[in-house]
């Protein structure tokens, strides 16, 4: 009898050495992500992730002041690993909440531009947006467009039409304005936007960009993918991109993107999933989910955000944006920009 029982001891012991360390590793890790980017942007990519990994990936997505909040108020007991959020100004002040930490990491450095990522490494642009003039095509204007700060020229008098200051899109514009003129100049331009409104600003982009279909005024600065959605959902309305400063400094651009928490409980899963995130097999998809372009430069835009043209983009490191978003807020709120 115990001849016969010794060959299928050890035949069950081989097996489980085998198999263990296989079903522990698919079924034993997860990562857990705060985001502040919706998840209809987000979970088709951690599903694919999990499919390929075995990772599970845990996600709570809500406003990024608030998950920012939470992270701060959980402190050391915070189940996050990653935070993920929309505008580099959110991600500065993520940092400067003490929230990230720095990642040394060989495949991110490769894949995302430096002047798309924190210069201490503590968080990562993942997509990006650029914040573009949109022209009523009725008006006969486009020719006559050039740059951010021709938009303060008398001669567009009753014709700007802007979104509200309060979003902090227009405050990371207005950084950008700051980083490249100094601040007497940025409020001199900021000055004749809100002298050359045609109407109070809008609560988003969307709306802003309808007036202009409507005739409200013939132009407004939005983020590309407001009007990638809007042309999708109406493709008969009357308006266009226009690329500005392309003589100069570039058009303005920004990111979504993440960090690993400063007090991740699974920081190698974290970090490999960011590093996923950042790689060609991603890149496309989380870029084209919400009509952006990638932050891999070696990543094609999507078709339909590729046929709104080639165009020059500020070198600015987007890490300035939360840096210089204080003076920003008080440059605006001086220019009576509402």
């Amino acid at each position: 009898m115990e001849k016969n029982m010794f060959p299928r001891l050890l035949a069950l012991t081989l097996a489980m050495t085998i198999s263990l360390p296989i079903f522990v590793s698919a079924a034993g890790e997860e990562v857990v992500v705060y985001s502040a980017r919706k998840e209809h942007l987000i979970k088709p990519l951690f599903d694919l992730y999990t499919q390929k990994t075995g990772v599970k990936v845990k996600f709570l997505t809500g406003k990024a002041g608030v998950l920012l909040e939470r992270l701060k108020a959980e402190g050391e007991n915070s189940p996050a690993d990653i935070y993920i959020t929309v505008d580099a100004g959110n991600l500065w002040q993520a940092k400067e909440a003490g929230v990230l930490q720095p990642v040394n990491s060989t495949i991110l450095a490769t894949n995302i531009p430096e002047n798309l990522r924190d210069p201490e490494n503590n968080w990562f642009g993942l997509s990006v947006r650029a914040r573009t003039i949109v022209y009523n095509t009725e008006t006969g204007i486009a020719d006559k467009l050039s740059t951010y700060e021709d938009l303060a020229d008398k001669k567009w008098q009753g014709k700007l039409v802007l979104r509200t200051s309060k979003k902090v899109y227009n405050q990371s514009l207005v950084a950008s304005l700051i980083a490249d003129y100094g601040v007497e100049k940025a409020e001199e331009i900021v000055k004749g936007w809100v002298a050359n409104l045609a109407t109070d600003p809008f609560s988003n982009d969307t709306k802003a960009m309808k007036a202009v279909a409507a005739g409200l005024g013939d132009m407004t600065i939005v983020n590309t993918y407001y009007f990638g959605r809007l042309m999708k959902e109406n493709p008969e309305l009357p308006l266009a991109i226009f690329w500005p400063n392309q003589e100069i400094s570039g058009v303005h651009m920004n990111v979504s993107g993440a960090g690993i928490t400063a007090h991740a409980k699974h920081k190698d899963a974290a970090v490999k999933l960011v590093e996923w995130l950042s790689s060609e097999e991603a890149q496309g998809q989380f870029a084209a989910l919400n009509m952006e372009y990638p932050a891999n430069p070696s990543i094609a835009a999507n078709p339909i955000v590729a046929t709104w043209g080639d165009f020059k983009g500020n070198p600015l490191n987007v890490a300035q944006y939360g840096e210089l978003q204080a003076e920003a807020i008080k440059l605006m709120d001086r220019a009576e920009y509402k």
